[in-house]
């Protein structure tokens, strides 16, 4: 495919998103359509994709029109790309621009607009970040970093940096975590990777991973909403007995076949079966949330999210930290984790819980900021005194 033919088919799936499917859906719908396209085609397609509905809302503004095609004409500007080049009409690329898309546009965007956040949701980040909240609008507006885990149960951290060299894939040292990497080069390749497959490395974000580096002595730990299992992994690798659990046991399918590779022994138990399986000496809550520390790698959920979704998740975040409070052991820890940036799912939800939950006491909180060494992320720790 030509850049050209490219460009035309990210403004066929970005239409096709705009009318409302979801976009991985629209990603497949068009590659099972283009058997023709190779593997660099596909990726250049989903790049392209993925760039716009991080900036749906600056990218229409550029473009002059709230389509696939204008977005994508205010991608390409952004990105200081003349338009006239890709749209050219010559062989699959899209039609050349009319006068009025010629007209580039110079008016000054609403905040909500240039930091491409709804509207409904400014106040709520600008009071939850304050001077930061312009930074980490437009850090969520470009790509995230691939991060990988260094599995130090299993190997170094320079032996793990020179076993992805050999296949092609070039890391420089996160400073977010120790067992951090951050790949500079092959990030494509990752997956095919010797030590990858050896189980030496594994991906996972930075902040994620430094939320678990400071868990303290191991002993018995649950991770009650595990997810794929990235922090259960993380807490094996450094010592901690680990059960895993998630209310949706599909999201766990993966974590024997992860745990397998590092070497890891994780038991995963049923939500319905915790309490016999307890107490814990540590339990992980990496609570369900807006994700929005997350967004650069899940852009539609920025889109998606409601004021009153908001409210659902803050009220499942209490429930379930009132049922991870009965599986800790007397003077045991609850950490408390989300991966979203805004109060309301963070500080206001600890000091809500230890201001009713009897026997609790708020220890260390951290946040850490959506940059280029990881994904914006909360935690605190809640000590069981009682």
């Amino acid at each position: 495919m030509t850049p050209g033919a490219r460009v035309a088919a990210a403004i066929e799936i970005l239409d096709a998103i705009g009318e409302g499917q979801p976009a991985e859906k629209a990603l497949s719908r068009w590659a099972r359509a283009s058997r023709f396209a190779g593997s660099k085609d596909r990726a250049a397609v989903r790049d392209h994709v993925f760039d716009v509905l991080r900036n749906w809302r600056s990218d229409a503004a550029r473009g002059g029109a709230e389509t696939g095609r204008g977005r994508m004409i205010g991608r390409l500007r952004d990105q200081c790309i003349d338009p006239d080049q890709l749209l050219n009409g010559q062989g699959h690329a899209p039609a050349p621009l009319s006068d009025l898309e010629r007209e580039d546009s110079d008016q000054v965007m609403p905040r909500g607009v240039a930091w491409d956040l709804p509207d409904w949701l400014m106040p709520i980040f600008e009071a939850s970040l304050c001077e930061d909240a312009e930074r980490s609008a437009h850090a969520l507006k470009e790509r995230a970093p691939v991060t990988l885990r260094a599995n130090i149960s299993k190997t170094t951290v320079p032996d793990a940096q020179k076993a992805l060299e050999r296949d092609g894939v070039v890391t420089m040292i996160n400073p977010r975590a120790e067992t951090a990497l951050t790949v500079v080069d092959g990030a494509r390749r990752v997956r095919n990777a010797t030590a990858y497959h050896d189980g030496l490395v594994d991906i996972q974000d930075g902040s994620s991973q430094a939320a678990v580096a400071g868990l303290g002595v191991p002993g018995r730990a649950l991770d009650m909403c595990a997810g794929g299992g990235g922090k259960a992994l993380a807490m094996a690798a450094l010592g901690w007995n680990v059960t895993a659990s998630d209310i949706d046991a599909a999201r766990m399918i993966d974590l024997p076949t992860r745990a397998a590779r590092g070497g890891h022994d994780i038991m995963i138990c049923s939500p319905e079966r915790l309490v016999s399986h307890g107490p814990f000496d540590l339990v992980f809550v990496d609570a369900p949330c807006s994700g929005s520390g997350t967004w650069r790698r899940t852009p539609e959920a920025k889109w998606a999210l409601t004021r009153d979704r908001l409210e659902e998740l803050m009220r499942i975040q209490r429930q379930v930290l009132t049922q991870a409070a009965t599986l800790v052991v007397p003077g045991g820890t609850l950490v408390y984790a989300t991966c979203s940036v805004l109060r309301e799912e963070n500080e206001e939800q600890v000091q809500n819980f230890t201001a009713e939950a009897f026997g609790f006491q708020a220890g260390a909180t951290q946040r850490w900021a959506v940059d280029d060494w990881g994904d914006g992320f909360f935690s605190a720790h809640l000590t069981r005194t009682g």
